[in-house]
């Protein structure tokens, strides 16, 4: 005798939803209006509401072409007066931006030519003071201390001292150097420029 196997109440259920369910799927091409042919499942879940009966659905009309170009032209003035509005807020935003740019940059020119007065002032002080040092000094002391010194530096100095201490302190020099130093003073007592 064959052994027939019980389901239990959950399984028998369930079974019993999916005969439903397909009986309920092969009768549907033949209930309600076949000729249209456009029958849909709708599923409603318990507790929403009811879904809307198919006649009472409506399908709007697509607008045609000659209606988007009428109201299109209609708001086109409204639309670029409002374009002009944002781009003339814009412009003014932007405007704003680069006068407080101005000033900051103003402020730091300022701040640079104060800077500068000050360093040329120092450097004539000081250059004062340096040529005033290399004129105390004996000249072989001074002339070895200019050839290590900077060419251009070193001509600006001698071209500062009296004549004849910048002669001694040259005729101390190694005479490479001293060719160079006289090349330089030479083309800066020029007064056009050979190029």
């Amino acid at each position: 005798m064959p052994m027939t196997r019980s389901f239990t109440h959950h399984e028998r259920r369930r079974f019993a939803a999916i005969l439903l369910a397909t009986a309920t799927l092969a009768a549907l091409p033949f209930a309600g209006d076949t000729a249209r042919g456009e029958e849909t499942v709708r599923q409603v879940l318990p507790g929403e509401p009811a879904a809307v009966a198919p006649q009472q659905l409506t399908r709007e009309k697509a607008p045609d072409q000659s209606e988007i170009e009428r109201f299109c032209s209609n708001i086109a003035d409204a639309a670029r007066d409002r374009r002009y509005v944002l781009q003339a807020e814009e412009l003014k935003q932007l405007q704003a931006g680069i006068d407080e740019r101005m000033k900051a940059l103003d402020a730091k020119k300022a701040e640079y030519e104060t800077w500068l007065k000050r360093r040329e002032v120092f450097l004539a002080r000081a250059e004062d003071g340096v040529v005033q040092i290399y004129a105390g000094m004996k000249p072989d002391a001074a002339a070895e201390r200019l050839a290590i010194v900077n060419a251009d530096l070193a001509a600006a100095i001698l071209m500062k001292l009296d004549s004849r201490k910048a002669g001694v302190i040259l005729n101390e020099m190694d005479q490479k150097a001293a060719a160079t130093l006289t090349g330089i003073m030479a083309s800066a007592a020029r007064r056009v420029d050979p190029s």
